[in-house]
Order: structure tokens, then C-alpha cells, then sequence
């Protein structure tokens, strides 16, 4: 098994939960499973992965209550996905489980009947099962930037990044993660860390937030702070989750941390956009 293989597989099954991708039977053919939406792919991998793509074979089992046709419609839009995120030398599933989760989750939605009238809406089952309302501080869902997952002895780190411009924005961006994504939700850390300057009212001059939470990873938010004052970025808020391995990594944790977080940062393009206000 080529060591990045080994790495990603570890690095999802920390992030998703054990066994999201797991060895089948057959040689050198794994099993992805989509909790979330009852199904599950098989995958074969070739020796020199990440060089060339891997193949998606076909679906190992599908949920007794999905409806006709998901099957292959999941099946034919994992292979389009992975055709867009796959790039040589570069590891893809997680890349591939984001957007797969994305694209069936807005299908769901779509798919949901119109919402019950004002007077049967306490007795409804839709009613209980619409996603959670948005926090007042947000006139729309935040757009994350994501780094790709990090693996340290057993532990996973991944950062997202996003656009703020109030201290309350970026509270509730953090909330709203926390209330919508399973995942981040149950991460042993999520260090956050924003910097935000406005202009104060009836002056020219600007007015500066800045602050961090370590989230019990002690130190971890002052250290990614400082990371996005010296890289001079402002409007953004990023938070980092780890979850914890087991194996204590002393100061490379920070290394780490700030590593994916410079990563989402470059990504999401707000050090050129710095730059370009310069």
C-alpha cells in the first residue's frame, strides 16, 4: 500500500469515522462508505496512487430505504467529482467525500415537500427535520475554505477559513459550524483566531478586533493569531480542528496548526488580495 494511501485512509477514518474506508476482500479494493446517505463504493487504487487516479468500481450496498436509482445516480456523480478534484501527485478523497457529501446533501434538499403552513408547523415531521435555522449574527451560510487534512502520529488536523467583518460574525460562523458539521462538532479542539479592522464612526480612523480561543489546546490560539498577523490578513476568521490520536505531539502540534491554517489562508486568496490592495 503506497504510505499516502495509508495516510489518507487514517486521516478519513479520524475525520468521518472508523471504518469510512476500510480494505474489502478482493485485493487492492476498498470500501467508502456515506453514512450520511446509506451507501457505500467500492474503490481500487493503482501502485503508483497519487500519480494516477484511482477507480470507482462500482457500489458495495445501498440503504433499504433509499429511493430507486440513487444507487448509480451516487455512483455516476462520485466519478464526475473525483475527474474534477483528482490531480496527479496529490492525494483526492477527501476532496471527493467534501463535495459528494455537498452535491447529495443540496439534492436532498431540493428534494424536500414545500414547508407545512404557520398551523401545522409544531406537529409536522418536516418541521423536525429542516437544518437549523441561521444565527442572527449571519444573513447567509459562511463560505469555508478548507486545507487538506494533516495526519501526526494518529491525530488529524484541518483548517477552514472565512470571511468576517464583525466580531459577532465571527462567533457565530464558529456556531454554526459547530451546530451543522458533525464532524467539527466532534473534534477534540477547534482553535479559532480572527482579525477584523472597520471604520469608526464619525472619524477616519479604523477600529481593530483580534482574539483566539484555544478550545483546550493549550497556547494553540495566541500562536495562530500571531500567524495571521504576521501574514498581515484581515477580515478572516479561521478555525483549526484536531482530532486527538492518542499520541501526544509536544510542539509539533503547532507547527501543524499553523501549517494548514497558512494553507487555507493562501487558498481562499485573501494574502493576494492584501497584496493587491498594497
Amino acid at each position: 500500500m503506497p504510505e499516502e494511501l495509508e495516510n489518507e485512509i487514517e486521516a478519513i477514518n479520524s475525520i468521518y469515522g472508523a471504518d469510512t474506508l476500510r480494505k474489502a476482500d478482493a485485493s487492492d479494493v476498498y470500501v467508502l462508505s456515506l453514512s450520511q446517505h446509506d451507501i457505500s463504493l467500492r474503490l481500487s487504487f493503482p501502485q503508483d496512487y497519487p500519480e494516477s487516479i484511482p477507480q470507482i468500481l462500482g457500489t458495495e450496498s445501498t440503504g433499504d430505504h433509499t429511493r430507486k436509482g440513487f444507487g448509480k445516480h451516487t455512483l455516476d456523480l462520485a466519478r464526475d467529482i473525483l475527474d474534477s478534484v483528482f490531480t496527479p501527485g496529490s492525494v483526492c478523497l477527501f476532496d471527493l467525500l467534501q463535495d459528494l457529501d455537498l452535491s447529495l446533501a443540496e439534492e436532498s434538499n431540493d428534494h424536500l415537500p414545500p414547508q407545512p403552513n404557520a398551523i401545522d408547523e409544531d406537529t409536522s415531521p418536516v418541521a423536525n427535520t429542516t437544518a437549523p435555522a441561521l444565527h442572527p449574527d449571519l444573513e447567509e451560510e459562511p463560505h469555508w475554505i478548507l486545507s487538506a487534512p494533516v495526519i501526526e502520529k494518529k491525530s488529524t488536523f484541518i483548517a477552514r477559513a472565512c470571511a468576517v467583518v464583525s466580531p459577532a460574525q465571527a462567533r457565530a460562523c464558529v456556531a454554526h459550524l459547530l451546530d451543522t458539521d458533525k464532524r467539527a462538532s466532534k473534534a477534540t479542539h477547534n482553535v479559532t483566531a480572527y482579525r477584523i479592522r472597520s471604520a469608526a464612526e464619525n472619524t477616519t480612523s479604523e477600529v481593530v478586533f483580534q482574539d483566539c480561543d484555544d478550545d483546550g489546546e493549550t497556547a494553540a490560539g495566541g500562536r495562530l493569531l500571531h500567524l495571521l498577523q504576521v501574514m498581515d490578513v484581515w477580515g478572516l476568521l479561521v478555525v483549526v480542528s484536531r482530532w486527538y490520536g492518542g499520541v501526544k505531539l509536544g510542539p509539533d502540534r503547532f507547527s501543524i496548526i499553523n501549517n494548514v491554517a497558512r494553507e487555507a489562508i493562501v487558498e481562499g486568496g485573501w494574502t493576494r488580495s492584501r497584496i493587491m490592495k498594497d
